[in-house]
Formats: C-alpha cells, sequence, structure tokens
C-alpha cells in the first residue's frame, strides 16, 4: 500500500501529527508541512515551508490537526510561534479531487467545506478512529481515578454514563480492576448488553436513585446529564470524570459549590498517549488516502 505521487499538506497540529508524517513518508507521499518550523527533526521526502508557499493546486489533500482550525479560521501547532491561517481562498486553488481531513470540525469550517464543496472527513465521526481511541481514554480515565482518590478502584462503585464506543471499553477496564461498575443507558439493546457484559445496568431515567452510594461517576454523554439534582444525590466525596467533548454534560458550578470534584476531561489520548494517538490516526488517514489513490486511478483507465 504505497502512496506515491500523492501530495499531502500537513497543517499544525500537535505530537500527534509526527506520527502521521512518519507513516505517510514510509508510504512515499510527498509531504509539505506548514507550522513545522521549530522542529528540529528533519524528514526525508517532507518539505518545511510557510503557508505562503504551499502550492495548492498540486495538492491531493489537506490534513488539519485533530481540533481543526480555530473559530476565526487560524490554525494552532505546537511546532511553530504564529498562528496559522486557513482560508476559503486556499481551498478554492485546490483541484476539485483535494479532501480536507480533521479531526472534529467547528462552525468556520463546517462553512468553510461547505462554500468550496471539497470532499471534508472529520476522523472522530467514524466508528474505527473512536474505538481504537477508546483505549488510551480509558488508560487515562484510571490514571485520572488514581491520581484523585484515596481509595482502590479494587472494591469501589463506579457509575459509567453511556454505553457508546467510549462508555463499553471504560466499563470493562473499571471492572477489569476489580471495581463494582453500573452502566447507564437508554436505550433497550445497550441495557441488554450491559447484563451480557456481566455489569449492572439502570435507566438514565433513574440516574438521581442510582448516584446515591457510588464513588466515581465517569459521564460519556455530552449533554447536561450530571445536574444540580443529581450531584445533590452523590455522596460528598464522589469523583467526577466528565470525558465528554467541551463543555461536557456535568454542571460544574454546582460540583463545586457542593465541594464534589469534577473534572473534565476531553481528549485524553492526545494527553496520555501521544504515540499511540498519532498511530491510530496515522493508520486510519493511510487507509483513506490510499482508497483515493485507487479511485483516481481507476477513473483514467
Amino acid at each position: 500500500m504505497m502512496l506515491t505521487g500523492m501530495h499531502v499538506a500537513i497543517i499544525g497540529g500537535d505530537a500527534r501529527q509526527l506520527e502521521v508524517i512518519r507513516k505517510l513518508v514510509e508510504l512515499d507521499a510527498k509531504l509539505s508541512l506548514v507550522g513545522f518550523d521549530q522542529l528540529a527533526h528533519h524528514f526525508t521526502g517532507a518539505t518545511k515551508m510557510s503557508i505562503e508557499e504551499v502550492d495548492f493546486a498540486d495538492l491531493d489533500a489537506i490534513i488539519l490537526p485533530v481540533h481543526g482550525t480555530t473559530l476565526d479560521g487560524k490554525v494552532n501547532s505546537v511546532f511553530s510561534h504564529e498562528p496559522i491561517p486557513f482560508t476559503e481562498e486556499m481551498v478554492q486553488k485546490t483541484a476539485k479531487r483535494c479532501t480536507v481531513y480533521s479531526g472534529i470540525s467547528n462552525s468556520y469550517l463546517d462553512e468553510l467545506m461547505k462554500k468550496t464543496g471539497r470532499k471534508y472527513i472529520q476522523l472522530f465521526e467514524r466508528d474505527d478512529v473512536a474505538i481504537y481511541n477508546s483505549i488510551p481514554t480509558a488508560e487515562g480515565t484510571v490514571m485520572m481515578v488514581i491520581q484523585h482518590t484515596d481509595f482502590t478502584i479494587h472494591g469501589s462503585r463506579i457509575a459509567v454514563l453511556g454505553l457508546g464506543r467510549v462508555g463499553m471499553t471504560v466499563a470493562r477496564t473499571f471492572a477489569a480492576l476489580g471495581a463494582k461498575v453500573k452502566v447507564g443507558a437508554r436505550r433497550s439493546e445497550h441495557l441488554a448488553r450491559i447484563t451480557e457484559m456481566g455489569l449492572e445496568p439502570f435507566h438514565l431515567n433513574d440516574l438521581e436513585k442510582e448516584v446515591r452510594d457510588i464513588d466515581v461517576c465517569v459521564n460519556t454523554v455530552p449533554h447536561l446529564i450530571v445536574t444540580a439534582s443529581v450531584i445533590a444525590k452523590m455522596p460528598a466525596h464522589t469523583l467526577i470524570i466528565d470525558l465528554a467533548s467541551k463543555p461536557g454534560g456535568t454542571d460544574f458550578r454546582y460540583a463545586e459549590k457542593r465541594g464534589v470534584k469534577a473534572i473534565l476531561a476531553p481528549g485524553l489520548p492526545g494527553v496520555v498517549a501521544p504515540k499511540t494517538a498519532g498511530q491510530i490516526i496515522a493508520n486510519v488517514l493511510a487507509q483513506l488516502l490510499y482508497q483515493d489513490l485507487q479511485k483516481r486511478k481507476e477513473n483514467k483507465q
């Protein structure tokens, strides 16, 4: 699976992008790197340049950081002092075949991609990426519980809210460490799956009743679910870890008022295991770019 003949611009990012660069260099893609001027490492086959030097007309793909852009259209890079502009004008210069990749999107990017009509892929919307990422997320959650409690995970009572791609891995991980895990969900097939996993299911409508005896609450539901009235029913020592994307699903103001420790912890893979998180992104990107290349070859025939 080689990417010979593909020209890819990697614009900004953090340590995870280094794994993407390594992988794509290995697969013989031609890389233009923007926002890596402070990076001492040189990759053969990859050229560091400013955004003004990029030949957008020649690009087959643009890879933005996991967080995409800021709301005013800038791309941040930990390897550069200056935020990099990413504009409609730049994308319009690309060929119709050019695909733009980021981890997640925002209103600026959504609007930009709609106007330019280019193919746009949000990697974190994909099941495979989310499931692979749930592994470092679960490990990071274990780390945080150990750091912020004075009791063992073994034997503690943990409520996991939501049995999505992250919730399932988190629940299984804590159960394997000997915690008494109960999992809240709404869908009947999720409640059935929780039972099958040997864990205690409950319906999220009963959340207030179910938190009365817990030590840790791990939320994965991306809307306000751990409300003031839920927090009011928790024991004072309960630790809340919210893994949902910002702003999370917890009333942090009330938690603080009541003295319940609540931590918003989105993006744990990039924090606890940037190398693995980068390899997950790199492997999926390599596959998608290769599929693009194959399609183009078939169309030429």
